[in-house]
Order: structure tokens, then sequence, then C-alpha cells
């Protein structure tokens, strides 16, 4: 087991290309798997895109009794309670090629997959399982997830609705309001958690949707996106709940419901690619169609360059995300080889990676608004339309930065919990760290080393970038130390340097797999992406990084660690930016796809 890597190791440990699981990887099954996914979407839910902008919620629910039929929401659900019982990877999978066309059914299926089954899944009893997994996995029943009211958002643990025992120890009953509910118009059960008395935690319980036990709704809610998900604000009024309904234990309500939101971030990554990869699509069509000063647009530098930086954008966040997958998927299997049972297996393979899926809860959230924002800029007059599929993709992607954690709380987990980790001793920080003091202290290398190898500048650069990381964040433990988390700020910006090594990474081990395999003359537009996302990376590091340093440091140690900072962010061999986007976008043009 120790040799299987843990979250966050990603820092201090270098991850050789064989030992990354890409796109290029997926079996036969898997293949065929996401073949079906992609033809249910395009016939059911892309063809029909209208409706969702029309707010028809019927249609929404009638496409998730497709889904369950061919299966396709019991992908992770064990085969003893009716589900597929597949790994991780198949489930970010399916999660990622069924969300790419509406934002409003991606919110459906993951709200009933995921927060809506995955609790009863992993906390549930046999009798809970048994009871309730079965009709969630077939899609006989929907799932909703009841966390959020309207004093208790990003400070989950703070709700105010009320669990009490009634004097025969047979039944809870609940009384609160919860909103922002998604699936609520539609769903058969919800998950709610409450407080029994005046507990430090919340509690969850597995509460049937029966209006006649008191449990009543607003109407739908008018939203900028995601017009046809059910979103509702949900009330229970002294709502009979049996005991056995209980989900774990007393108290640990917060445990389930930030667990649930790891796994949630992870699949919502998934969720904003082929997002990506149909706006990316749609607006190389365009731009090979559309003719000004009697030339296609998709000729002209100025549009060549957004293509490329979307297909980028998109290149890298797949990198890292099917990365993270298949890291979670052989710590969930390595546990099962030890005798965990799959819940306990589950839990901790995903709780393990909880840093990786922070961070790619924020990176892809924020890159999916980008590629819709420049999608209709290609567009154009006609991208701010109804009558093309941009400015819904935009409106769609908007919800991907605050639900599962605002990207502020993810960014802030990310480091406070990597620090956690290296407190636990889980993942060593302080040795590596200190390294770089003493680096920092003794004389540069002046010699020109051989970067003839491909990728051997930039793997050197990404190690660069790790040790700047280093830098800033322990020097802003050592100064603040456990009241580090009150300076967000600080928080923030180390994120964003955790962030971009993370994809750079990513990408370039993804890159020089295939390169390795296909050979670099079939891969020289991967190789022009992977150059091209680590350029900006370098900057944003730079920049944060800076930005940290003035701000908590002084004097002769400020000069100390900029210097450094100068020293960790410089390239031997500048790329030719310009060059790069050309090289990527002409495969694109040529294409007329996005075919990465």
């Amino acid at each position: 087991m120790e040799d299987i890597t843990r979250g966050g190791q990603f820092l201090v440990k270098e991850t050789k290309s064989e030992n990354i699981f890409t796109v290029d990887d997926f079996t036969e099954e898997q293949i065929m798997m996401r073949d079906s996914v992609k033809e249910f979407t395009d016939k059911e839910l892309w063809a029909h895109k209208d409706k969702f902008e029309k707010k028809d919620y019927a249609y929404t629910e009638a496409c998730m009794k497709k889904a369950g039929e061919m299966g396709l929401l019991g992908v992770a659900v064990p085969e003893e309670y009716g589900g597929l019982g597949m790994g991780f990877v198949s489930t970010m999978l399916v999660c990622d090629y069924i969300s790419g066309a509406t934002g409003s059914f991606s919110t459906a299926f993951g709200a009933h997959t995921g927060i809506g089954t995955m609790p009863i899944t992993l906390y549930g009893n046999e009798e809970q399982k048994k009871k309730y997994v079965p009709k969630l996995a077939s899609g006989e029943w929907f799932g909703a997830y009841c966390l959020t009211e309207p004093g208790a958002g990003s400070d989950a643990n703070s709700g105010k609705t009320k669990a009490v025992l009634s004097e025969d120890g047979k039944t809870y009953s609940i009384t609160g309001q919860k909103m922002w509910i998604s699936n609520a118009g539609f769903c058969s059960v919800f998950i709610v958690f409450a407080r029994i008395g005046d507990d430090k935690n919340i509690t969850g319980f597995i509460v049937e949707n029966d209006p006649s036990n008191g449990i009543t709704m607003n109407e739908e809610e008018h939203k900028l996106g995601i017009r046809a998900s059910s979103t509702r604000q949900v009330f229970f009024n002294e709502t009979k709940v049996p005991v056995e309904n209980m989900l774990s234990e007393r108290e640990n309500g917060f445990k389930i419901a930030m667990n649930s939101l790891n796994v949630g971030r992870i699949k919502l990554a998934a969720a904003c690619l082929d997002a990506q990869r149909r706006v990316i699509s749609g607006s190389v069509k365009y731009a090979n169609e559309r003719i000004q000063f009697n030339t296609p647009i998709s000729s002209f530098g100025a549009i060549r360059s957004k293509l490329a930086e979307m297909a980028t954008s998109c290149y890298a966040g797949e990198s890292a995300s099917y990365r993270a997958a298949k890291d979670i998927e052989d710590r969930v299997n390595a546990r099962v080889a030890e005798g965990n049972s799959h819940q306990e297996a589950e839990l901790k393979g995903v709780e393990e990676f909880a840093i990786e899926c922070s961070i790619l809860k924020v990176a892809v959230s924020e890159d999916v608004q980008n590629c819709a924002d420049e999608g209709i800029q290609i567009f154009g007059g006609m991208g701010f339309s109804e009558d093309t599929p941009m400015e819904s993709a935009w409106r769609d992607a908007r919800i991907a930065r605050i639900y599962e954690g605002t990207n502020e709380i993810n960014r802030m987990l990310s480091v406070g919990m990597l620090i956690k980790k290296a407190m636990k001793g889980h993942v060593d920080l302080l040795g590596p760290a200190s390294k770089v003091q003493e680096e920092l202290m003794g004389i540069p290398s002046f010699e020109t080393p051989d970067y003839s190898e491909l990728f051997a500048e930039e793997k050197s650069i990404i190690g660069n970038l790790k040790k700047a990381f280093l830098m800033v964040a322990g020097g802003a433990v050592q100064k603040f130390g456990p009241d580090l988390d009150s300076h967000q700020m600080l928080l923030m910006a180390a994120a964003d340097m955790l962030i971009e090594i993370y994809m750079a990474e990513s990408t370039i081990l993804r890159t020089e797999k295939l390169a390795k395999s296909k050979g670099e003359d079939k891969a020289l537009e991967q190789i022009a992406m992977a150059k091209l996302y680590l350029y900006h990376a370098v900057d944003i590091v730079a920049q944060k990084g800076k930005e940290s340093i003035i701000s908590f440091a002084q004097g002769d140690e400020q000069r100390m660690m900029l210097m450094g900072l100068r020293r960790f962010t410089k390239y031997v061999n500048m790329p030719n930016v310009v060059g790069l986007r050309e090289t990527i976008t002409s495969k694109l043009v040529a294409e007329n796809d996005y075919c990465f």
C-alpha cells in the first residue's frame, strides 16, 4: 500500500508518465460505454436543447427515466444493489459524456447519482441499501439532497433544521427549511441534514417524499442557467421519520456531507469536459463557415488564438481529471484487496484525494466558463442570440463555480488539507521545504543543462514550480502557523499556484505518454498544448508567488524569496507562443472539430 500514490504527494514526488492514466488508456468496455452515452446524449438531449431552455421539467425527468433504463444511473452502484458496479474511471467517463449537452440534465443526473444516491450506498446500513438503492439505481425513484438553508450555505454545519425524537423513541420529527434543492420537483427520497438537540454536528436522515407528512415546496426557482433542472425550496413541518432512517450515526452528517461533496467535486470537473469539447467543436465549425473580408474567420490570428487556448484548457482538464480518477480507483482497489468493505474502500479512496478533487473542481469549472465566453465571442452577434447554443452554454456554465462548495471555499480547502496532511505526516512537506531554503542559500548552478529530450526542460520547470510553492507556503506557515487559516488572501494565492502545478504536470505527463506510444510526430499538437499550458502556468505561479511574498515577508527575507521565485519561474529556452497556438489551431481547423 505504501508504494501507492497518496493524495497531495504529486507536490513532493516525481510522477512518471507511465504511471498516470489517460483517456488513451480506456478499455474496450469503456470505449463502448462512452459511445453509447454519446449516442444517448446526442439523440435525447442535444437534439432537444430547446426543451431544456423552455423549462420543460417533465422532459428532464423523462430523460432521467431513460438514463435509468439504460443502467446509466447505477454505474457506480454495486451489483448487489442493482447497479453496474463499475470502477471510478468508468463512472467519471459516464458523467463526462452525459453532461455535455445541457447543464439542466447534467445537474439532475449529478444530483441524483452523486449526492442523492451515493450517501446511502456509502453510509447506509444493509437494510437501508436494500430498500432504497436498487430503486435509485434503476431510475424508478429519484433522489435529492437537502443540505443548504437560507442561513447555512458555505457554512454547511450551521443549519437550523431540527430533528426531535418522539417520546416512544420510534420516530424523529424534522422541522426546517432547505433551499436550492436540485430534483426537488420530481424526487421520491431526500437525504436531509438536521440537528438533534444542541449537537455540535448535524445528522443525516433518509426521508421519503410524502406531501401528507408535512413536506411542502415553493414554486420552481427562476435561474440564470440550468433552467430545466428542478430547483425548489423544501419545507419540513414535523415530518415523521422512523429512527431506522438515520443515515450512519448521530452527528455524522457533516462528515457525510463533506465526503459526498469530495466525490461531487471531481465528478463536477468531469461534467464540465464534454461541454467544452462541444463548445470548441461548434466554434471551429462556425469559424470555418463564417466569411468576413472574403475569407473564413478561422484564418484570422485573433480567432485562431482563442481556439488554441480553448482547446488547451480542455485538454489539460481531461488530463488532470482522468489522472486523479484512476488514482482514486487504484486506491479503492488496494483497500478492497486489504479486506475493506466496498463502502469503506470508496470513502477512504476518495477522501485520500480530496485535495485533487478540490483542485479539479476549481480549475475545470473556471475553464468551461472561459471556453463558453470565448465561444460567444467567436460567434459574435449570433453568439448572443438564443438561436445558437453558445449563450445557454455560457449561462449553464456559471453555476459550476458555485455549487459543490464555491471555488473560494475549494481553493482554501486545497491548501488547508495539504497543510493538515503535512502535520499528520501523510505528505512530507517540511523536508522538501527546508531543502528549498538551503538551495536558496547556496550558489546556483550556471551549467547549461541538456534539454534535448522531449519535455526535459518542461519537467525541470515543473520541479521548480513545486519549489516555488513550497517556498511560499512554507514561509507563510512559518510566519503564521495555525493562524494561516485567517489569512485567506494568501491561501487563495497559494491555491492558484497549487492548481497550476497539478494541471500543468498532468498535461505534460499525458502528452509524454502519448508521444512515447505513438511517436512525437503523431503528437505535435498535443505537445504544443502541453507547452502552451505550462507557459501560462509559469506566469501564474510567478504572479501569485510574488503577491504572497511581498505581502508577508520584509527586508532580506523578501529579497531572498523574490530572487528564488525568479529562479524557479525561469525558462532556459522560451517557447514560441504564437507558433504553439498556430500548430494547435491548424489541426482544429483542418479537422473541423475538437479532435484530441
